[in-house]
């Protein structure tokens, strides 16, 4: 096994490589979903925005010809 681990003398190189690799292969799982979230809390909030704003709004009337 710790031949295996030594990787043939060239275990600085690979294990780093493969660490890299699993944090670039999780940042491309998590970084969607926190994008998604984000972008859905900005939508509620401008539609919460957009309704508040409508009920306060006065009807508009009819111009007078």
């Amino acid at each position: 096994m710790q031949h295996f681990l030594a990787m043939g003398g060239y275990a600085a190189y690979v294990w780093p490589a493969y660490a890299l690799f699993f944090v670039v292969l999780i940042a491309d799982t998590v970084a969607p979903r926190l994008r998604r979230h984000r972008v859905l809390r900005e939508l509620r909030a401008r539609l919460a925005r957009q309704s508040v704003r409508q009920e306060r709004k006065p009807p508009s009337t009819p111009a007078s010809p």
